[in-house]
């Protein structure tokens, strides 16, 4: 099984009628899950469809 790293996400999603940033820091074995529990974490949050949800980066953190 793959070892979890942690991404930073970076986007927007529209709330309203207005487009608002994020940055989510999320664990997942690669940038591929990474954007997938993103699109699952604030679809859910917030009721969103993926059309409503923009990633334009994903970055892994550095650990300490």
């Amino acid at each position: 099984m793959a070892e979890e790293q942690k991404f930073e996400v970076k986007g927007t999603f529209l709330m309203g009628e207005d487009w608002m940033p994020y940055t989510k820091v999320v664990e997942a074995p690669n940038e591929k899950q990474a954007e997938e529990r993103t699109f699952a974490v604030i679809g859910s949050k917030h009721n969103l469809k993926r059309r409503y949800i923009k990633i334009s980066g994903v970055s892994p953190v550095k650990s300490k």
